[in-house]
């Protein structure tokens, strides 16, 4: 009998972690060695009732408010395998937004022992746990995040020369859109534009950054990541911290360039074919990666192995190895 899975979840917004999400749990290859379930609870609240299940994964952000929630959780199902799954926290973010550093290890290491095991969503993620001490070795394990990526499989190819860059992601201080424009607006090029597909917060700062100029559009959030991604040439991804990227897998299924700032988990994906801007180099850093995949010369193939080696079977193999070593344990 396969084990009951269920995956829970306290921000329903759409999203990278509810993609990955609604793929776990309709996904074929992953329902041949689990029964996965969400169930979606409020955000620091205490959980009603104990929960059914063989294994259960939180989805949760890890705070001092939810702390007590999470040890409920544990105290109430001592029998039963917890994992955690880190979508949020990686080394960037920690530098950039946190100010009390060793209190937040300590809450990182006080939550994360409650679980049986830690899943980081990269190997860059998952460095950086591995170097903080917040998770014991035996404890942590890495699996990729991962949705379907076959729709952007079947994307036509790119045009040559590579004239359209796309921003694609929520307008967030994070994803670093406001350098991404700054560099852009340092280039001349005529021909060549900037497409930024997402709505949130720093929408009208970047708006007043594009400061009119007609190679910059802002199309606003698109429902299917496929058409943003097939309507560009180059993906640009110069977040400031990023656990994983789902939109670099999927730029790199369709064969796009694509450009990532070389932090956290965005370092993943240079195995797979994205270019590196180091992340010091700054607004003449993008521009001269912005020129140099435009300039009408530039003709240099997307080298990927994602069609012989899908990564969809790579998460789901991750999934149902570590299921399977957990239920080994508790027999």
């Amino acid at each position: 009998m396969r084990p009951r899975v269920l995956h829970l979840v306290d921000d329903t917004t759409a999203g990278g972690v509810m993609r990955v999400l609604d793929h776990i749990t309709t996904a074929p290859e992953l329902a041949k060695d689990a029964d996965h379930h969400l169930r979606s609870i409020s955000r620091n609240r205490w959980l009603p009732e104990r929960i059914q299940a063989d294994v259960i994964v939180s989805n949760l952000a890890i705070s001092w408010r939810a702390l007590p929630m999470l040890m409920a959780l544990r105290l109430m199902h001592p029998k039963t395998k917890l994992i955690h799954v880190e979508h949020s926290y990686t080394e960037q973010f920690v530098e950039r937004n946190v100010i009390h550093r060793k209190r937040f290890a300590t809450l990182l290491r006080c939550a994360y022992g409650l679980f049986d095991k830690v899943v980081a969503v990269s190997h860059g993620q998952a460095d950086w746990l591995k170097k903080s001490g917040a998770v014991k070795p035996h404890a942590l394990s890495v699996i990729q995040s991962c949705v379907d990526l076959s729709p952007f499989r079947n994307v036509s190819p790119p045009s040559t020369p590579m004239r359209v860059i796309g921003a694609i992601g929520r307008l967030d201080e994070q994803k670093g859109f406001d350098l991404l424009i700054r560099a852009f607006q340092k280039t001349t090029d005529p021909q060549i534009a900037l497409r930024v597909y997402g709505e949130g917060a720093e929408e009208a700062n970047l708006r007043r950054l594009a400061n009119g100029d007609p190679r910059i559009e802002f199309k606003g959030f698109v429902p299917d990541p496929v058409a943003a991604i097939a309507s560009v040439d180059i993906v640009a991804m110069p977040s400031r911290w990023e656990a994983y990227g789902l939109v670099a897998i999927e730029a790199l299924a369709a064969k796009r360039h694509l450009l990532v700032n070389e932090i956290d988990g965005l370092q993943d994906h240079l195995e797979n074919g994205a270019q590196a801007v180091k992340p010091n180099s700054g607004i003449a850093g993008w521009q001269h990666a912005i020129e140099r995949c435009t300039a009408q010369r530039y003709r240099e193939t997307i080298h990927s192995d994602q069609n012989e080696i899908l990564l969809e079977d790579i998460y789901a193999s991750a999934w149902s190895k570590m299921l399977h070593c957990l239920s080994t344990q508790a027999k």
